[in-house]
Formats: structure tokens, C-alpha cells, sequence
């Protein structure tokens, strides 16, 4: 991601103290944490939606694997291009045109008039979440104090998973105005439609607001126009070591190199070590099968005797369920480290996967889908929201956390970019393949899902490194002269 300003996956967050600016700072925060919120949004409105848009446009499963998944297509090109962007134009007017990318994605999607313009516009909101899953917590590492950087980072998981939550309430509440999903609701469009235009709320809202924010100072000083990073940072800090402050940031973007892909690569050949446990994190946090719990769970529930509206009110009480854990994670994270937290999510997230593939594996199928009975579709309800508090308190919010403190200086932009989109690459797969897959056999999709899970644990015991307590600076002798992951 070379450039003119300093890698964004590199900031090392401003070195001050606590002072009356701090509700200043944390309203920053907030509001760069709100392209958060609609990354969750565009990421779950499908699922309110996606037996209205199957059964609108008359396509198969498979068809419909690819439109929900072409959001997540853009996501992994967002994510690429986001840091070079964010370089060259500022982190603010990366975070406008994320704004303004959701706004024609929410117009885009709802009035679309064939599956094919429907996953165009879907394409252009992922590149929007793509691009918001970088420059959010990039911004806010660079315009935090340390003593609470980590909380305010936290913030942008926090908001995915409002988002989340905001977007499925919203699914319910306007098939429950419609009548259905497939009902017409407003201007002679059916409910589905809805679902998708009010994301132009908050886009609206997330640009506007974006203007209420200042430019990052490490960019100011980077692109040389120090009296602006001067104000910045007055609004910042007050007065107090104001030059020093000023000087420190200018003395690492003279010592660090703009890092690009070439820097992952190791002398002798191959990617380093630790820019591979990067990667599999991305991985597995999506091969889980999270994300198939929030794109298609009202189907998955109606599919094994819950009616519409029961199936929306489960979905809403299963987003609820993932903030809790949200919050009870960025409560223990810098308390008892990351390490721990993804052990104990992925040994809960194999037992309650598992218990899903053995119910949904063994019981008698009818037109072509399971029926457990009450008993055990009650148990398999039960699994389901115990998936999500073992993912939400583990592997959701803390691979992200890693992904921003693992890397060396040098590698953490490249590396960071490649890592996020590796993950959207495998998000693009596992949601693609699951309505066919499921289709197939229910119980074989989940069956996959805790196979993965019980990888997971296997390759966290083995090489991921605790990094609790750790400054950035630590990392750089990481990647190791052998290239060899770290582990711990």
C-alpha cells in the first residue's frame, strides 16, 4: 500500500494522557465506528429477504448463494484498496465514499429489476463494507490514546453487531407490517424492497457525520500540512506536549517504510510465518459457518417448522444474543488474553456444531428437509444461540483485534489487507455453498462447520501467540529470521 501518507494498518495511536479531551475522543470514535454499523447492516439484510428475492426472480439455490454472496466479493476488493486509498485521498474521504457506496447499494438492491442488477448492487455495498472494515478501526488506532485504544477499537465489532441487530429488526418489523416478506408494503413495493432502501438512513447519517470529524493527524503530518495536524491534535490533547507529540509522528514515518505486498514475501522465498497465521485466523473465523446463522437462519428455520414470523423473531433474538457476547469479550479481553478466549470459543463452537449435524443428520426428512420434532428443534435452537456466544465471546471480535496488533510495523498495512481479504474470500464461500450444501444435507453443512471448528482450536494451541500486553514495537521481530509462525 504505498503512498504518500503512513500505512494505515500501522498506526500506533497517539501517546497521551488523560485530560479533558477524552469525550471528545470517544465521540470520534463513534461516529468512524458507525461505518461499522452499516457493514453489519448490508451484511445481514439479506437474510430477511432472501426467500422473497429466490422466489421474485424465480432462481435456483445455487443462484441465490451467488447474489447473497456477491456483497462479499466486493468486500474482499474493498478491503484491498482500501489502505492505498485512505494513503493517497485521507481517511475521511475513504469513509464519504464508503457513505456514499452504501447509499447507491441501498437505492441499487431495492428497486432492482432482475437477479443480475440485484447482484450488481450488491457488489457495490460489499466494496463499501470492504472498505469500512479497515478504515474505521485504522482511523480510531490513529486518533486514540493508548490507555484506551483497545475499548475504542472495540467499538467497530460492537457496531457491526448493532448493526447486525438493527438490520434484522428492521427485516422483522417490515414483514410483520407487510404481512410477509413477499407482500407489498409502500409505493406498490413488496416488503423485501424495504428491507434494503432503508439502509439509506444510516448511509446518509454515517456521511453527514463524517464532516462533523476530523482529518487523522499521522495523515496531516504525513502529507506535510503540519498547522492542520497542529489544530487536529489541539482538539485532540489540548496543549500539553503538543510539539513532542508532533515530532514522535514525525520520526516514525521517517523510520518506517511504506509497506507493500512485496514485504510479506520472505528473502529466501514465500510468505512469513506469521503473515500465514494471519491469513488462517481470517479463515476460520468464516469457515465456521457463522455467517450462514445470520444470512440464512430464517430459512433454516422455516425449513424445519418455524413459521415466518417465528423464524424473524429467533433471528432478532440471536443478534441480541451476539452484542451480549460482544460486550462480555471486550470486558475480557485485555484481562485474560486473546489466546484463551479463541481456545474456549472454538471448544464451545465444536460441541454446539456438532450437536447441530448430529440432530439435523439423523432426522426424518421431509420434501426434502429435516424435521426434528419438537424435542430436538428445540435443542437445535438451543445450539444455534450457544454457537453464537461461544463465536461472539472469542473468534469474532478477538481475530480482529489480532489482525491490527500481530504484525511488525513494517508488514501490518500488507499484511493486514491481505489477511481481511482472505477473510471475505472465505465469508463469499461458505455463504455461497450453503444453500446447495444444505439442500443436500443439513447435517453434512454442519458437520463441516465443527470439523472446522475443531481445526480451529488445533491451530490456535499451536501457533497463535499471545500478544496481551504487548506494544506494537514488540512485533517486529515476528516474522521471525526462519519465517517460522509464531506460537506460544
Amino acid at each position: 500500500m504505498a503512498g504518500q501518507g503512513p500505512p494505515v494498518g500501522d498506526a500506533q495511536g497517539l501517546d497521551y494522557e488523560d485530560t479533558e479531551h477524552s469525550g471528545r475522543v470517544v465521540r470520534i470514535a463513534s461516529v468512524a465506528a458507525l461505518g461499522g454499523l452499516l457493514f453489519g447492516y448490508d451484511s445481514a439484510v439479506i437474510n430477511g429477504a432472501v426467500a422473497a428475492v429466490e422466489d421474485h426472480f424465480q432462481i435456483s439455490k445455487t443462484v441465490t448463494g451467488i447474489a447473497v454472496a456477491a456483497a462479499l466479493i466486493g468486500a474482499a476488493l474493498g478491503a484491498v484498496v482500501a489502505g492505498r486509498l485512505a494513503d493517497k485521498i485521507g481517511r475521511l474521504s475513504v469513509m464519504k465514499l464508503a457513505a456514499v457506496l452504501f447509499l447507491i447499494s441501498a437505492f441499487g438492491t431495492g428497486l432492482a429489476t432482475n437477479v443480475w442488477m440485484f447482484g450488481f448492487f450488491r457488489v457495490v455495498g460489499g466494496i463499501g463494507v470492504g472498505v469500512a472494515s479497515v478504515i474505521a478501526p485504522a482511523y480510531i488506532a490513529e486518533t486514540s490514546p493508548p490507555r484506551i485504544r483497545g475499548r475504542l477499537g472495540s467499538l467497530q465489532q460492537l457496531a457491526i453487531v448493532t448493526g447486525i441487530f438493527v438490520s434484522l429488526a428492521i427485516d422483522a418489523l417490515l414483514a410483520r407490517l407487510a404481512g410477509g416478506s413477499r407482500e407489498e408494503l409502500w409505493l406498490g413495493m413488496e416488503a423485501w424492497r424495504w428491507m434494503f432502501i432503508v439502509m439509506a438512513v444510516p448511509a446518509v447519517v454515517y456521511g453527514v457525520l463524517a464532516y462533523t470529524i476530523p482529518e487523522s493527524p499521522r495523515y496531516l503530518v504525513a502529507t506535510y500540512r503540519i498547522p492542520e495536524a497542529r489544530r487536529v491534535l489541539t482538539k485532540l490533547l489540548g496543549e500539553k506536549n503538543l510539539e513532542l507529540t508532533i515530532s514522535r509522528i514525525q520520526d516514525s514515518l521517517k523510520s518506517e517504510k511504506p509497506p507493500s505486498w512485496r514485504d510479506l514475501r520472505k528473502p529466501t522465498g514465500g510468505l512469513y510465518g506469521i503473515v500465514w497465521v494471519g491469513v488462517f485466523l481470517s479463515i476460520f473465523q468464516q469457515f465456521v459457518g457463522i455467517n450462514v446463522i445470520f444470512y440464512y437462519s430464517n430459512v433454516l428455520w422455516e425449513s424445519v417448522g418455524f413459521d415466518e414470523g417465528q423464524a424473524f423473531l429467533i433471528t432478532v433474538i440471536t443478534s441480541v444474543t451476539n452484542i451480549v457476547t460482544t460486550l462480555i469479550a471486550i470486558a475480557l479481553i485485555d484481562k485474560v488474553g486473546r489466546k484463551p478466549l479463541l481456545v474456549v470459543g472454538s471448544s464451545g463452537m465444536a460441541v454446539t456444531l456438532g450437536t447441530m449435524a448430529v440432530i439435523f443428520g439423523t432426522s426424518p426428512v421431509v420434501d426434502g428437509q429435516p424435521q426434528p420434532g419438537d424435542v430436538a428443534g428445540m435443542i437445535a435452537l438451543v445450539a444455534a444461540n450457544l454457537f453464537v456466544v461461544a463465536f461472539g465471546m472469542s473468534w469474532g471480535p478477538v481475530v480482529w483485534v489480532l489482525l491490527g496488533e500481530m504484525f511488525p510495523n513494517r508488514i501490518r498495512g500488507a499484511a493486514l489487507g491481505l489477511a481481511a481479504a482472505a477473510q471475505w474470500v472465505a465469508n463469499c464461500a461458505i455463504t455461497a455453498s450453503f444453500p446447495a450444501l444444505g439442500d443436500f444435507s443439513l447435517g453434512i453443512a454442519y458437520g463441516f462447520y465443527a470439523l472446522c471448528a475443531v481445526l480451529s482450536l488445533l491451530f490456535v494451541l499451536r501457533w497463535v501467540q499471545e500478544t496481551k500486553g504487548k506494544h506494537l514495537e514488540d512485533m517486529q521481530g515476528e516474522t521471525g529470521r526462519t519465517g517460522t509462525p509464531a506460537h506460544g
